[in-house]
């Protein structure tokens, strides 16, 4: 039976190759990739994604091949059941609660029988109750986690305390947890509630460095409708253009890893993949396949460093 590897994508959008390149790799090893989106959206590649002519600003150059392109928009076509078939994390794993949240919420008991209750504490140690058996039931059915990057992650992934609770699950259980571009900013950004430190502090990281960033045309998807997100409804022309990024990824990963660790950008080089255990991180596109590559030796080579 093939091991599954289980694969968090943004329901606003997704950088093509960065599914792409660790699927094809995972899939040549008998892995079974199964996909997962915070509510069970079908998730959507990013246009430029698709484009083998779209030019990307700080690099100078194109970066999807036609061929990638290709692969992509097959992947991406509607009538292609492959990103249908997708897991709702909040089906997974059960809701943090809101610490000056008055309304009612609910979770199962030590008998499994739903308890509602209005009180924060109570709340809390329901949660918690909760979400250990969520996160035990993740990592004995996953071999690994994997986050794929592209601008949606900064909307629903990197500040999803589901997601932080799927990755923690990962590394309590002592197992691979893969992140390429700006889903490296999920790692930053997990951690536990009574833990302030990042769970990347004292790692080594590399990422979306600063000389990458763009100054301007940073866009997302309607993730209910699939299209660029639109100050006006089916005119791509009004599309919402936030500019640069949300935030300068590189100042995020120093600051988490702490004067221990490193965030390694290695601008200049063609590829940026860096191992720390149980973390893979990839840089961008042009480290997807290698950041797959890495996973797997991670899985079946027991690999622990590479890249610093």
């Amino acid at each position: 039976m093939s091991k599954k590897i289980l694969v968090i994508l943004s329901e606003w959008g997704f950088w093509g190759e960065e599914l792409v390149g660790p699927l094809e790799l995972l899939q040549s090893r008998n892995y079974k990739p199964v996909l997962c989106t915070p509510t069970g959206r079908r998730p959507r590649a990013l246009p430029p994604s698709m484009d083998p002519g779209c030019k990307d600003p700080p690099l100078g150059k194109t970066v999807a091949t036609p061929e990638m392109a290709e692969k992509v928009r097959r992947l991406d076509d509607p009538s292609n059941p492959y990103l249908a078939n997708q897991r709702s994390l909040k089906a997974m794993l059960p809701e943090r609660p809101y610490w000056s949240d008055l309304g009612e919420l609910g979770y199962p008991d030590e008998r499994g029988q739903m308890k509602m209750s209005y009180y924060p504490l109570r709340k809390w140690e329901g949660y918690c109750r909760a979400r250990a058996q969520a996160q035990q039931a993740l990592v004995e059915e996953f071999e690994a986690l994997l986050l794929v990057g592209g601008s949606g992650p900064m909307i629903d992934l990197v500040n999803n305390y589901r997601v932080h609770d799927a990755i923690l699950a990962f590394k309590q259980a002592d197992k691979p947890i893969a992140a390429g571009c700006y889903g490296v900013a999920c790692l930053a950004k997990a951690r536990n509630f009574d833990d302030p430190r990042s769970i990347i502090w004292g790692k080594h990281v590399t990422g979306h460095p600063q000389e990458y960033d763009y100054r301007d045309l940073s866009g997302v998807l309607d993730p209910e409708t699939g299209a660029l997100l639109s100050r006006e409804a089916g005119n791509p022309d009004r599309w919402v253009n936030f500019g640069p990024p949300f935030y300068t990824l590189e100042h995020i990963l120093r600051d988490a890893t702490g004067p221990e660790g490193g965030f390694h950008g290695n601008v200049g080089r063609p590829n940026s993949v860096i191992v720390d255990y149980p973390f893979i991180t990839g840089r961008s596109t042009a480290d997807s396949y290698a950041t797959g590559e890495k996973l797997v030796e991670v899985l079946e080579k027991g690999l622990r460093r590479y890249g610093w």
